[in-house]
C-alpha cells in the first residue's frame, strides 16, 4: 500500500506574511519529499545529472560556432512537413525560429505603420516616460512603445501564419489528461502585448536572466503544488516541462511583471533585420531547467524564508549564486531578418544582451502562444474591454495612450480568429 504523503499548505492569494509563508511552505515541502522515501538533496543530484547534460552539450554547440536554437520555415509547418529531427530538437530546446513567418515585406510595411501610428497621434509628444520598473532599465527613451491596438499588432495577432505557429507550438504540449482537457492547442487567446522599437546608434543595458512564469505562487497555490507535483512526490523521473495540468486554471498572485494568461511559448515577431551580436536575445534551451529552479530553495544553503531571491511583484531572477550551472548555457538566437518569429517555452530563463552603439534597426511586436483555457478565457473578458476602450491591458501600466487615438483597430476589423480570441464568436 503506497504511503500516504503529506498534505501542503497552500495559499490562493498572496500571504500577508511572505517570509513566514515561504518557511511554512519550505518545510512542507521537504517533509513530503522524505516521506516519499527519498531526500531533497537526492532528487536534486537527480534533476542537476540531467541538466549538466544538457548543459554540457550546450556549450559544445557554441563552442563549436553553432547556434543552439532550432530553425524551422513557415512552410514546413503550413504544409505539415517539418521534419521528424528537427520536431524533435524544439522539444529537447523548448525554443525556435519561425523562419519566414510573414512575408519580408508585409514585416517591413507593419514597422512602418507603427510609426505613422504614433507620429499621426502624437505619441512622442505625449509620452510620460516608463511605466514599470522592468523595461525601463533597458535605458533608450523609449524602446518599448506601450500600445497594444495598432493594426499591424491586431492583423498579425489574429492572422493565418500567427494561428498557424500558434498551434504548432501548442502541439509540443500534452493537453489533455485524467479526464480533462487543460486547453485547446487549435485556438488561441489574443494576448496583447507591446512594441519594441530599437533605434541604430543605441546604448542599452539590456534585461538580466529571468524566467515570467509566475513567483512564490508557483510553490504556494494548490494548483501550481500539482501541476509540480512530480518534484514533490518521489517521482521526478516522471516530471514533464511539456505537461499542462493544472496549470491552465489557478491564480496568480498579483505584481507588475506577472502575466493573467496561460502561453505555451513566450514570442515575438521581427519587424527589422537583427544580427545575434546586436543586443539580442539569449535563452537557457533546457525546458527541464525549471524542475532545478524549483528545487534549487530547498537546499541547505538557501534560507528557510527564501526562495532565491524570487518574490511578489518583481520577476523571477536567475543568478550566479543560486543558478550558475543553469546560465552557462546562456544562447543568443541567431541572425534573424523582418517576418520571421522568435519562440522560447514559457518557463525558460531568458535575458536579452547589453549593446553599444547598436547596428540597425531592433524592431519587434510581441505576441505569444496562448492556448484557449480557463485562466485565458478569464482574462480575454478584460482584454476585449481594454481593446473596445483603448486602454492598457490589465497586465500592464495602465498608460492609457490609446484611448483617444481614433484609428486604433476597430471591432468591425476584426476576422473570425480575432473574434474568437477575445471571445466574440
Amino acid at each position: 500500500m503506497a504511503t500516504e504523503l503529506p498534505t501542503l499548505p497552500h495559499w490562493q492569494t498572496t500571504p500577508d506574511d511572505l517570509a513566514a509563508a515561504t518557511r511554512e511552505v519550505k518545510a512542507a515541502l521537504k517533509a513530503r519529499i522524505a516521506a516519499s522515501g527519498r531526500t531533497v538533496e537526492e532528487v536534486f543530484a537527480q534533476v542537476e545529472a540531467l541538466v549538466t547534460e544538457r548543459v554540457e552539450e550546450i556549450e559544445a554547440e557554441l563552442a563549436a560556432g553553432r547556434s543552439a536554437w532550432p530553425e524551422v520555415d513557415y512552410a514546413d509547418i503550413a504544409a505539415g512537413t517539418v521534419p521528424a529531427e528537427t520536431m524533435a530538437l524544439i522539444q529537447r530546446r523548448g525554443c525556435a525560429v519561425v523562419r519566414g513567418h510573414f512575408p519580408r515585406e508585409q514585416a517591413q510595411a507593419w514597422d512602418a505603420e507603427l510609426v505613422d501610428y504614433v507620429d499621426r497621434n502624437n505619441f512622442f509628444q505625449d509620452y510620460r516616460g516608463p511605466g514599470d520598473d522592468f523595461f525601463s532599465t533597458v535605458g533608450s527613451k523609449p524602446e518599448i512603445y506601450p500600445i497594444y491596438w495598432s493594426g499591424p499588432q491586431m492583423e498579425a495577432r489574429q492572422s493565418d501564419e500567427m494561428a498557424t505557429v500558434q498551434s504548432f507550438l501548442n502541439s509540443f504540449w500534452r493537453n489533455e489528461s485524467d479526464g480533462v482537457q487543460w486547453f485547446d492547442p487549435n485556438r488561441d487567446a489574443l494576448y496583447p502585448d507591446r512594441v519594441r522599437r530599437r533605434p541604430p546608434g543605441t546604448n542599452s543595458g539590456g534585461l538580466g536572466h529571468h524566467l515570467d512564469p509566475g513567483t512564490l505562487d508557483l510553490w504556494m497555490t494548490a494548483d501550481y503544488q500539482r501541476a509540480f507535483g512530480h518534484l514533490w512526490d518521489g517521482t521526478v523521473e516522471e516530471y514533464s516541462p511539456w505537461d499542462a495540468a493544472h496549470r491552465t486554471a489557478g491564480p496568480q498572485y498579483p505584481g507588475s511583471t506577472m502575466c493573467s494568461a496561460f502561453r505555451t511559448f513566450q514570442g515575438w515577431t521581427a519587424l527589422s533585420d537583427m544580427d545575434h551580436d546586436q543586443g539580442v536575445l539569449h535563452a537557457v534551451p533546457i525546458p527541464e531547467a525549471m524542475a532545478y529552479l524549483m528545487l534549487r530553495p530547498l537546499l541547505d544553503d538557501v534560507a528557510e524564508d527564501d526562495m532565491c531571491g524570487v518574490t511578489v511583484g518583481k520577476t523571477f531572477p536567475a543568478t550566479e549564486r543560486f543558478h550558475s550551472l543553469l546560465l552557462r548555457a546562456s544562447a543568443g538566437i541567431p541572425d534573424v531578418r523582418s517576418g520571421d518569429s522568435v519562440w522560447w517555452h514559457c518557463d525558460m530563463i531568458h535575458s536579452v544582451a547589453p549593446v553599444q552603439d547598436q547596428q540597425g534597426w531592433g524592431n519587434v511586436m510581441y505576441i505569444p502562444a496562448a492556448p484557449w483555457c480557463p485562466r485565458n478565457e478569464t482574462y480575454a473578458a478584460e482584454v476585449r474591454r481594454a481593446f473596445e476602450a483603448g486602454d492598457s491591458p490589465s497586465d500592464f501600466p495602465a498608460e492609457g495612450y490609446e484611448a483617444q487615438w481614433p484609428d486604433r483597430f476597430a471591432t468591425e476589423q476584426l476576422n473570425e480568429t480575432g473574434r474568437r480570441g477575445l471571445d466574440l464568436a
